[in-house]
């Protein structure tokens, strides 16, 4: 496929540089960073859409999307397909959308997890929404990217689905945190903790595979002094679409709500600006009741 790429940040680019070892030829824009090995240079993002069969955007947020997608959707061919793979709230991807369809084209939204790890390896999960025919006909470039996509729905159920799961995550995050100090303060060994957590009822993504507590469990950011695999702001941002989200909606999320309150003390306040999300662990260690 002819592919324009914007949005070359720390998981666009590796996501880029993918698809292009695959066979495929990807033009490339960004405002900032430069063009990886493989991706052709566009001078503006209308540049890299033209001609394109799938034209994708990994950008910071719903305004930013809404504002490309005015330039690049009339500079493109008509059937082809806009994937969006930013995190950004429903609405927005849902307004870009109805604007890509009106204009002939297909669209599908597709923020994705993994972290940039997982963009560099290949090993991304997409979750994707939009109609059949235009997940289909992205789907292959899903498995290049990444590990497994699944189509939850029409347009925006994709972001539904990235920040429900991550609002649970942010709060299991937190109750794993706040557990680990808590056994710290009874005299209870960390690995031992882990060990019961691990395999009983406390089980949970936070706990077993991305251990907050250093030297436990699988290696992660914890035993990196919490260099983020996935920042603290950007679980704020994430947790803010979801509340947000629910909003709209008139959902009760209190456990949501009181997450990003959480992380929007840790981020603005303290000094969790730049640390892993897991790094709420020490912040509880320091802290008193």
């Amino acid at each position: 496929m002819k592919i324009g790429f914007i949005g070359l940040g720390n998981m666009g680019t590796p996501m880029a540089v993918n698809l292009a070892a695959a066979g495929h030829e990807v033009s490339g824009f960004d405002l900032i960073t430069d063009c990886p090995d493989g991706v052709s240079k566009a001078d503006t993002a209308a540049q890299a859409a033209t001609d394109a069969d799938v034209v994708i955007t990994m950008l910071p947020n719903g305004a930013i999307l809404r504002s490309v997608a005015c330039e690049i959707i009339p500079a493109m061919k008509a059937g082809a397909t806009l994937l969006d793979c930013s995190t950004v709230d429903v609405q927005s991807a849902r307004a870009v959308a109805d604007d890509a369809i009106a204009a002939d084209l297909l669209a599908v939204d597709a923020p994705v997890s993994g972290g940039i790890g997982g963009a560099a390896a290949g090993t991304l999960t997409f979750m994707a929404g939009g109609s059949d025919e235009a997940f289909a006909n992205v789907n292959p470039l899903f498995d290049i990217m990444g590990q497994k996509a699944v189509h939850c729905g029409p347009s925006g159920n994709g972001q539904a689905a990235k920040i429900c799961n991550n609002m649970i995550l942010g709060a299991t995050m937190i109750a794993t945190c706040e557990a680990f100090a808590l056994a710290d303060k009874l005299g209870l060994e960390r690995q031992s903790m882990f060990d019961v957590v691990s395999t009983s009822s406390g089980y949970s993504w936070s706990m077993n595979a991305y251990c907050p507590a250093p030297g436990i469990g699988p290696q992660s950011p914890s035993d990196n002094d919490y260099q983020p695999g996935f920042a603290a702001e950007l679980m704020l941002k994430d947790l803010r679409l979801s509340q947000q989200a629910a909003e709209s909606v008139d959902a009760p999320t209190p456990m949501g709500e009181r997450a990003t309150e959480l992380y929007k003390q840790f981020v603005e306040d303290e000094d969790g600006l730049g640390s892993d999300f897991s790094a709420m662990l020490p912040r509880f260690e320091k802290m008193s009741r």
